[in-house]
């Protein structure tokens, strides 16, 4: 078993500032991840309301950027999935895949997963025609019509990029209006190639060996169509990944921690940053405001209730 002051779980930009503000205050760090450091952001062709970054700037560029600052002051990374935490004492055990760790202090920074919409079709065409991810795809459809579901920033933002490749790339939000920042609003629907369709769902997803198209229902006339395009592009909400947590701290219904400002749970030692905390504001901004807070909130728990091994005062 490894100790360390903090442990902090996943490596998106919360969890990466996190552990950029917590090695520079003196706390040894280990900051742990399943999958690629950066998390979602990572995919994002340009982060355009970053401050510092007035032309925008990519999340491959931006999240390697601060996990190399963290990296840079100390903070040690390793690639393992954490499968539950476990109060011990006055510690905090945290069980991967490969190993348990000892922490003072844990920081929770798993971020969310873009949600399904568990219509048929939708797991067969996976990477087949069905995407989260229209810089990574987008250019595979050039002058061919897609589609597009949801209505926040994600999906008006993705749908922007997709417009650069498309013939014209249909929008399919089941309300009566975009969600969607003003900025991503205003260009989008001054867009002549994307086209929304308002109060409309997708029931369907159909194809042979690739996606060939979507059968969508109205919800103010009940009328069913189909629709042909070459591909779909999924942004229907996010959903917290928190299972993990259920027997460390009570979650939201949502999913999601209830935390307070210092970004500390209801558990003494235990902290949530960036979209799995209750009421964030799920923007890459706020996700590295959360991760610097809590780190400076870890700081001074540990410094009061560890006063004798505290490396720094």
């Amino acid at each position: 078993m490894a100790d360390y002051d903090v442990v902090i779980v996943g490596s998106g930009l919360a969890g990466l500032t996190a552990g950029l503000f917590a090695a520079r205050h003196g706390l040894s760090t280990l900051i742990l991840e399943a999958n690629i450091p950066g998390g979602h952001l990572v995919s994002v062709e340009k982060i355009e309301d970053f401050p510092g970054f007035p032309d925008g700037v990519a999340g491959y560029d931006l999240c390697p950027t601060v996990q190399r600052q963290a990296a840079d002051q100390g903070a040690e990374f390793q690639r393992a999935e954490v499968q539950s935490l476990q109060a011990k004492d006055r510690l905090w055990s945290v069980v991967t895949d490969q190993e348990t760790h000892s922490a003072k202090a844990v920081i929770v920074a798993t971020g969310s997963k873009l949600k399904e919409l568990g219509v048929p079709g939708e797991t067969k065409f996976m990477g087949r025609g069905v995407s989260h991810c229209a810089s990574c795809d987008g250019p595979l459809y050039d002058g061919q019509v897609v589609g597009v579901v949801g209505g926040g920033d994600s999906a008006l933002q993705e749908a922007l990029i997709l417009a650069n490749f498309a013939e014209s790339v249909l929008i399919f939000q089941r309300e009566e209006a975009f969600s969607a920042q003003h900025s991503y609003l205003r260009r989008a629907l001054g867009e002549p190639k994307i086209l929304p369709r308002y109060r409309t769902v997708v029931e369907e997803i159909f194809g042979d060996d690739q996606l060939r198209g979507v059968r969508v229902r109205n919800l103010q006339t009940d009328d069913v169509a189909r629709v042909d395009l070459a591909a779909l592009f999924i942004y229907a909400g996010i959903q917290p990944n928190t299972t993990f947590l259920n027997d460390a701290v009570k979650l939201s219904d949502a999913g999601h921690v209830p935390t307070d400002a210092w970004m500390k749970t209801e558990r003494d030692g235990l902290y949530a940053v960036g979209d799995i905390r209750q009421d964030s504001a799920a923007q890459a901004i706020a996700a590295a405001g959360d991760g610097a807070t809590a780190a400076i909130a870890a700081w001074r728990y540990i410094k009061k209730r560890f006063p004798d091994e505290c490396k720094r005062d």
